[in-house]
């Protein structure tokens, strides 16, 4: 892979002494990376559209990770990984409530953070892979895979990289239960944990996106299974 083939990662962290260290380790994974150590400087980056993928820490100083990543959602659909607490379940739900792809928690193994790198970045092009057909029409809603547009009548519906791959696998899936290992997999790139809520988090964020677009969508819960999606009856 060359340098222009790379994927591009920024980092956002205050921690200059460890994100250095991350920085160093990435490059020699075949990333190419840039940092900056305050969020005001990490929204501005995310935005301008020079990376594929953007890792940012929570806990900061005078502008926190999550307002962040609140406004990087307002106006980009990049993927990104939080960095959170070790056990600090509130801002991982938090964080994917507000449309981060993932998460790691600190202290991190920099092998487990590349894991989640490339499986956040593989999710665009998998996401095509695992698809029956190239387009999909259920009730008011049409998505086309290739191009990952979604529209609901003639108005798009503005999803994150996870959001657009939940709905192509439940789509794909028809009036058969996606159970959430599955979900885990071929979402998020990874086995689910049992602690491990961030597919309900991702179907929550898709739900209420679709409620507001795209009513007459239903995500059923198949308690102790799933999910399957449907027109309301």
């Amino acid at each position: 892979m060359t340098d222009a083939q790379a994927p591009r990662v920024l980092v956002v962290d205050d921690d200059t002494y460890l994100t250095l260290m991350l920085s160093d380790y990435l490059k020699a994974e075949g990333f190419q990376v840039a940092a900056v150590h305050d969020a005001e400087a990490g929204v501005s980056q995310a935005l301008s559209g020079d990376y594929d993928v953007v890792i940012l820490d929570v806990m900061m100083p005078r502008l926190s990770g999550t307002e962040a990543l609140r406004r990087i959602r307002a106006d980009s659909a990049i993927p990104i990984i939080m960095l959170t607490a070790k056990g600090d379940d509130i801002d991982r739900v938090i964080g994917l409530e507000l449309g981060a792809d993932d998460y790691v928690p600190k202290p991190y193994f920099p092998r487990e953070l590349v894991a989640r790198l490339r499986a956040v970045l593989r999710r665009r092009p998998a996401a095509h892979a695992v698809q029956a057909a190239a387009n999909y029409d259920l009730g008011s809603l049409q998505v086309d895979v290739p191009t990952r547009r979604v529209l609901a009548g003639s108005q798009p519906v503005e999803l994150t990289a996870s959001e657009f791959n939940l709905l192509a696998v439940l789509l794909q899936a028809g009036e058969r239960v996606t159970t959430k290992d599955e979900l885990s997999l071929k979402v998020l790139g990874r086995s689910r944990a049992s602690y491990d809520r961030s597919v309900d988090v991702h179907v929550s964020n898709l739900r209420q996106k679709l409620a507001e677009t795209a009513p007459d969508i239903e995500i059923e819960t198949v308690r102790g299974v799933g999910y399957r999606i449907g027109t309301s009856r």
